[in-house]
């Protein structure tokens, strides 16, 4: 059966789900479903990982595990994943696939003090960098060294809690069958995601550590995946999908027993709103854009005209979604640039008080980047007995490009349009099972350059907005089922902590984007709390600040009580 699930077939499940009521809160205890019995975990079936943890010797138990009943069969040469960052031709060759089933298989780890702890948090690890197809990975290996106080070392921090911790695989993009389809197509990472939190759920009485308070963490796509499934708790959208793989707590005629809502969620530069980043970075980067702050160079002369023509799309979205500030006022694209400043600073307040020493105008910032050191200088932030005095908004944005420079235009939507060649940005999320990729924005479908791709006017004989209610190709229905702010402030389960952290020099993704995942987390009521920073002089990353996050969730957990 397709991954993909015509409109109409969809409004079929969900009139079977409409009719018996299943919402929030309102999941009724039925029988097992017809996949639970074969997804009985087992716990004698571990080896055991003798590890150094703070410097003293530390056993983990590990389990791997198929986490649906109708694992997909992976090609065991996965695609290569198009054009590499450096501009280097794609050879072609693929990437090796050791196991066919890695998309549907996780290992959970079981530290020593935690294994008659059944309340114990459960730390659920998902990848997905770029929202590219992420097999399972071992997180925690035989002899390794681990540290429960370092900024950076997640596990250890883990490990030091006791909190159980899994690595799950999930299918996305370049995902490829072995029967040849495309099998990763939105939304399958949120729904393989789902798939590993019930099987969970289905097992927490046998296994150790509570279900209840399962916490989902990722950097960049494995940071939008997160919010994703984190917003999204027990909607019915995605009891279609989970029962075509078997999914613990769902039956074929779209009934489910099970939850699959979260405690909390730490996403680390979550890549997000996929079908209008483009918008929102151009937005953003319009004005500061050249060939020389772009990446390879790659800024041919439509490209500018691109750039302005999707950045004067975006106020009027952003005034769409409804959403408040925290002082009441709209958020608007004058009241977005205003929270952009007052993210920037609050977080230069609060690192000054740390005792960081901020350059003088005309002195040199250095940003660090593993062993690499770059030396800017700062045009662009002034301050004075500890406080922020001025901050210049053009400046700042070009001050993040030198950094780093921009994506091509579009950033997201670029394959086939923009004299942009080879498979780029986030399209092979999109489309059928037997396309690798498919125009996946208003601009990118209407302005679709290949012929005989299965994307654009040319192909299709519908523009965007026909498209909209074609059942054939519901590309709107993918972003959808992927974009935690179809899901913020509905009937959804959504987690009730949320932990969200992007870099103040990362441009992966526009600030405007994580600014308004930040805000439909604050407006949903049902979210009890959400932190969120624009880290300071952080690039695209992840994991720099485990202490903070660690003590974060530790607080939560206690003042949440025994699940």
């Amino acid at each position: 059966m397709s991954p993909l699930i015509s409109l109409s077939a969809r409004r079929h499940w969900l009139g079977l789900l409409t009719a018996l009521a299943l919402g929030a809160g309102s999941v009724p205890a039925i029988a097992n479903s017809a996949f639970d019995d074969s997804l009985t975990f087992d716990p004698q079936a571990y080896s055991t990982l003798s590890v150094s943890l703070d410097g003293k010797p530390a056993k983990v138990r590990r389990y791997e595990m198929v986490y649906v009943a109708k694992p997909i069969e992976m090609a065991l040469i996965q695609p290569s994943r198009g054009v590499p960052p450096n501009g280097a031709p794609d050879t072609g060759e693929g990437r090796p696939l050791a196991d066919p089933l890695a998309f549907h298989k996780m290992i959970v780890y079981v530290p020593e003090n935690a294994i008659e702890n059944d309340d114990t948090a459960i730390i659920l690890h998902v990848s997905n960098s770029g929202w590219f197809s992420s097999p399972v990975a071992d997180r925690i290996e035989e002899g390794g060294n681990y540290s429960s106080n370092s900024d950076t070392d997640a596990i250890g921090a883990a490990l030091g809690a006791g909190y159980v911790i899994v690595s799950a695989g999930t299918r996305s993009r370049s995902a490829l069958a072995a029967d040849g389809r495309y099998a990763g197509k939105a939304p399958a990472p949120v729904v393989d995601a789902k798939a590993a939190i019930r099987y969970l759920r289905l097992n927490d009485a046998a296994m150790p550590g509570s279900a209840e308070r399962i916490v989902i963490t990722g950097t960049s796509g494995g940071g939008g995946l997160s919010a994703a499934v984190a917003a999204s708790g027990n909607s019915a959208d995605y009891f279609p999908y989970l029962a075509e793989i078997g999914a613990a707590g769902t039956d074929a005629d779209g009934t489910s027993h099970l939850r699959d809502d979260v405690f909390a969620t730490i996403a680390y530069c979550p890549i997000t709103d996929l079908g209008n980043a483009d918008i929102a970075y151009e937005w953003q980067y319009n004005g500061v854009r050249s060939a020389g702050n772009t990446t390879q160079n790659h800024y041919p002369e439509a490209s500018q005209a691109t750039s302005t023509q999707l950045a004067a799309a975006y106020p009027a979205y952003l005034e769409s979604l409804g959403l408040k500030t925290e002082d009441g006022k709209a958020l608007t694209a004058e009241t977005m640039r205003e929270a952009i400043l007052a993210a920037v600073k609050r977080e230069t307040e609060e690192v000054l008080a740390e005792g960081v020493a901020v350059p003088a105008i005309g002195e040199d910032f250095v940003l660090q980047r593993g062993e690499e050191s770059t030396k800017l200088p700062n045009d662009w932030l002034t301050v004075a007995d500890g406080k922020v005095t001025d901050i210049d908004y053009e400046n700042y944005l070009a001050f993040v490009t030198k950094a780093s420079a921009l994506k091509i235009v579009p950033a997201f939507d670029a394959t086939a349009n923009t004299g942009n060649e080879g498979l780029r940005g986030e399209n092979s999320l999109f489309g059928g099972p037997d396309v690798p990729y498919a125009s996946f924005t208003e601009y990118g479908w209407n302005n679709n350059e290949a012929a005989g791709d299965g994307s654009g006017p040319d192909d299709s004989g519908l523009d965007w907005a026909e498209l909209a209610g074609n059942g054939d190709i519901p590309i709107h229905e993918q972003l959808r089922l992927i974009n935690p702010l179809a899901y913020l402030g509905t009937e959804a389960d959504t987690a009730p902590y949320w932990y969200l952290r992007h870099g103040m020099v990362d441009r992966d993704t526009s600030f405007a984007v994580e600014l308004a995942l930040y805000y439909a987390v604050l407006n949903d009521a049902s979210v009890k709390d959400v932190d969120f920073e624009l880290a300071w002089l952080r690039p695209h990353s992840g994991n720099y600040d485990v202490q903070e996050a660690y003590a974060w969730l530790a607080r939560h957990l206690e003042a949440a009580g025994k699940p």
